[in-house]
């Protein structure tokens, strides 16, 4: 049974990766302001804001096997009227808060035989989208250190990135929160729908697991093929 931290495990993609592996790993997980509400024996929950100075990481074990870092923004504004408070804001939250987590987590993953970690980008770091400016400026920031960390730290640990587009998860909310947002947000894509907070955790058990043990470096984009097809 292996030991997964999931950084931001109370909702959407974080919530919906707890639930799927419960079964068969422990699952460390951490929050800050929503309250989880999970119920299962290999399930611990701790409080934990990535933006304090010196996050504290004294609970996990000895041995972890792979670390998740989920929490993100979408923070849309042009970019005109965007400061760069809002920028720094962003790469803080996006890229340093998993940048401290993998540090604090290091001498823990080289105790596993197997270690793996998962990041997230977006689809909008590698194909334009109006307004997007914040978040694709920290998450092409997140494409550049998984590839530089699955080199530096290869053999030992692997290093994946996933880049979906937008998915039905409370993050994305106010870009969901009508028939018509949701419908027309589906049309973008050439799958005609929007994915799901499972549909992204189901690719991240498997880059978790040994069954991509031979995966390491590359960004992959589960996007309903927004970003390799032109409908």
């Amino acid at each position: 049974m292996k030991n997964i931290l999931i950084i931001g495990h109370s909702s959407g993609i974080g919530k919906a990766l707890t639930e799927l592996l419960a079964e068969n790993h422990n699952i460390y997980g951490t929050y800050c302001q929503h309250q989880p509400d999970f119920n299962h024996q290999n399930v611990h929950s701790f409080p934990l804001n990535i933006l304090d100075e010196n996050p504290d990481f004294s609970f996990l074990p000895e041995t972890i096997d792979g670390v998740v870092y989920c929490p993100g923004a979408i923070n849309l504004k042009p970019f005109a009227r965007a400061k760069a408070e809002d920028f720094l804001n962003d790469y803080k939250l996006q890229v340093l808060g998993a940048i401290q987590s993998i540090q604090a987590c290091l001498p823990k993953l080289k105790n596993s035989s197997a270690p793996s970690i998962v990041l997230f980008s977006t689809v909008a770091a590698k194909t334009g989208f109006n307004f997007h400016s914040i978040v694709s400026s920290s998450k092409g920031a997140i494409e550049g250190l998984t590839k530089a960390l699955s080199a530096e730290l290869a053999p030992t640990i692997r290093v994946n990135c996933i880049a979906p587009s937008i998915t039905d998860t409370p993050l994305a909310h106010i870009l969901l929160n009508t028939p018509e947002k949701i419908e027309a947000n589906a049309q973008r894509h050439p799958l005609k729908k929007i994915g799901t907070a499972t549909d992204i955790a189901q690719m991240t058990a498997f880059l978790l697991s040994e069954q991509s043990q031979w995966i390491t470096g590359q960004i992959f984009s589960v996007d309903g093929g927004l970003s390799a097809i032109k409908s």
